[in-house]
Formats: structure tokens, sequence, C-alpha cells
């Protein structure tokens, strides 16, 4: 078979194998927790124990690299998973500069998981180029970015933060989750790793959860992260990396008819009388917008926006919404809709009157009437 060129057919292809045994172009789930060896001592089929490997996870590890276009990718049980081990693979005394506006949940890992921790952290607005440089200690050995950020969308240049990295001597971690490797691949600009919540639209489907990263090269982080992974066991099930590679036979389909959707949706909401701005790289009123064309092939299925009130009001809005769900997450065939602040907590920086939208598969027209009678009453 001539080696793919296009990522609708990488998302069929990686990682899949015909069964040697009986034929099924479906892959069977492995459960079994150990595999064994040879009369010599050694696995012959390079599998020993599930925690090390297991054959799910090595099919949607080869699918997430051919994705990416990297060297070699690795499979957790979450997304959270992936910023904890990388973590935990850096030296006592490094520094790690985070972009401003970063998810929460990374925050509050900093703050309350690793509160007194050797570790030395910033945080910078990435999209400020000079603020980084700013930033760069000696210690500094992990530059972390969001594009598009959560959840006001930033958009960072991701050449230049790779460049900035490369001469202090760091690495460059690009969370690509909004984006996916069907809109944006951050290799071709010199990123170095590359990290995504596959519970997301990778998966697809809101029913698993997941997390990976993935490296453009070899590098000392991404062994330890290695290490973190097969021995400290935040390992995804044989049944969970199925599902997630099961999803990705769709993600090019979903992300195109899910970022078409809301275009349409950001485009209507920009023209709204009650709404005071959105926030959606596709609009050329965004910051971000400009390089955002230069770097992704559409603009994404996630976008916030900023009522014309208070808390309370805007949290109003929100429950008045019938066919867009209330709820937390995104990438799934639904669409969600959220009062943002409130979800992250006392700390959140996110201002009160913000609602975040995930576009989901439903028809457009009827996601804008939906919208429509909310924005109403």
């Amino acid at each position: 078979m001539l080696p793919p060129k296009h990522i609708e057919t990488l998302a069929v292809h990686a990682g899949r194998h015909i069964d040697p045994l009986t034929g099924a172009i479906t892959a069977p789930i492995h459960l079994s927790t150990t595999f064994e060896r040879a009369a010599d001592g050694e696995y012959p089929t390079g599998f020993s124990y599930s925690r090390e490997g297991n054959p799910n996870r090595q099919a949607l590890e080869e699918c997430l690299t051919a994705l990416e276009g990297g060297k070699e990718g690795l499979a957790f049980a979450s997304g959270m998973a992936v910023l904890n081990a990388v973590l935990q693979s850096l030296e006592p005394g490094d520094h790690v500069i985070v972009a401003e506006d970063v998810y929460y949940g990374l925050r509050k890992l900093l703050k309350e998981v690793f509160p007194k921790s050797p570790l030395q952290f910033t945080f910078a607005d990435t999209t400020n180029l000079d603020a980084v440089r700013a930033a760069i200690t000696p210690a500094t050995r992990l530059i972390w970015c969001e594009v598009p950020s959560n959840p006001l969308l930033k958009i960072t240049d991701l050449s230049a933060l790779a460049e900035i990295a490369h001469k202090a001597n760091a690495i460059s971690i690009c969370d690509a989750t909004f984006a996916t490797p069907v809109l944006l691949q951050p290799f071709r600009h010199n990123i170095d790793m590359v990290m995504h919540s596959t519970t997301k639209y990778i998966a697809g489907h809101s029913d698993v959860t997941g997390g990976a990263l993935i490296t453009r090269a070899d590098n000392y982080l991404f062994e330890r992260v290695r290490h973190v992974l097969n021995h400290g066991g935040p390992v995804p099930s044989p049944f969970d990396c199925w599902l997630t590679r099961r999803g990705i036979d769709t993600l090019p389909l979903r992300v195109r008819a899910a970022s078409a959707s809301a275009m349409r949706i950001a485009e209507f909401l920009a023209a709204h009388e009650k709404v005071e701005v959105v926030h959606y790289p596709g609009l050329p009123s965004h910051p971000g917008h400009a390089l955002a064309a230069g770097m992704m092939s559409a603009f994404g299925a996630l976008l916030s926006f900023q009522y014309k009130g208070c808390k309370d009001s805007t949290m109003a809005l929100v429950a008045r919404t019938r066919l867009l769900i209330r709820a937390t997450s995104l990438g799934g065939t639904h669409s969600l809709i959220e009062h943002r602040q409130s979800v992250e907590g006392r700390d959140s920086k996110t201002p009160k009157n913000l609602v975040r939208i995930a576009v989901g598969l439903e028809n457009v027209e009827d996601l804008l009437a939906d919208l429509e009678q909310a924005l109403r009453q």
C-alpha cells in the first residue's frame, strides 16, 4: 500500500492492522494483563505486561503519531495525567513558563498538587513574545502553551515561541486539544512536543477519558515521561484505547463540520445586540485572526462570548437554552454550553459574563434558533 498523504486516510488506516488469526479488519480488544515469554526468556511480540504496553495502546499511539507527523507518541489515562507526568519528569529547580490563559485544571494542579514542588513556575501571556522573553531565566527548561487557549481562544505564534524556547535550551509543548491534528500541526512550527486531551475531539463521543503526548524528535523529557507512564502507571485501559482509536476514524469529518457551524454561530453572536464580545479566531475582529489563519486550516469548533450582563443574568441565559446542553467538556457530538467562571471556581480569572460553547454535530440552524430564543428572553 502507498503511504497515505492525507489526514482522512491516516485517520482510517494509521495503527490499524488486519488481525492475522481471523482476518478481522476491526481490531480485537486485548484484555490480557500479561504475555507469554519465549524459551529464551525474551518477549517475541514486544509485549510483556499491560502497564508497559498493550496492542490496543500501541495502535492508538501509532495513529496519533502519524496524525501529528511526529516520531513517537504516548497514550495516557487522561489529559491531566499527561500534565502530571511532564511535571514529574523535570528536575528540582527547573523553571517552567506557562501560558497565562491556560486550562484551569493545570492551574489547580500547580497550586494544589505541586504547591511545595521544587519547580519554579511563571505565568506569562504567550501571545506577547516580549513577555515570554522577559520570563526566561537560566533555569527555564519548559514553555507550555495552548493554541487556541481555554477559554479566551487566544492564538500564540508557535514558530516564534519555539525559537525562544530553543535559544533558552528549553523544550516547547503545545496543548492543541482545541485544534486537533486536523486544523493545526505544531511540529510544522518547530514545537518539540504536542499534548492532547483525547477525551475531547479525538475520541469524539463523550464516552472515554484519555490523553496523549507526541514528540517531534528524541528528547530527554519525553523519555522521562515514558518512564513515568510505564512505571508510575497512569495508563489507559485496552477498551479506552480501542474506543479512542475507533473515534479517530471520523475525526477529520467531525472537526470540519463542527468548525463550520462554529463560524456561523460566532458571526451570529458578534452581530447580536446583547453580546459584548465574541472570542473566536475565525472572526476578523479577533486579535489573533491573521496568525490563526496562517497556522490553522480552519478555526475550530469552540468559541466563547461575553454577555451584556452580570454573573447571575449570564447564568440565567445559559439556563434558557433547550438544545445546547449545560455541561462541561467539548469535542463530542452534542453541543454544550456553560457559564465558565462558575465551573472554574473561586480563583478563576475568566470574566463573570463569559459563556463557552462547544459546537457539536447538530444542524447549525437548530443551534442558532436555540441561541436566538435564549437571548431574546
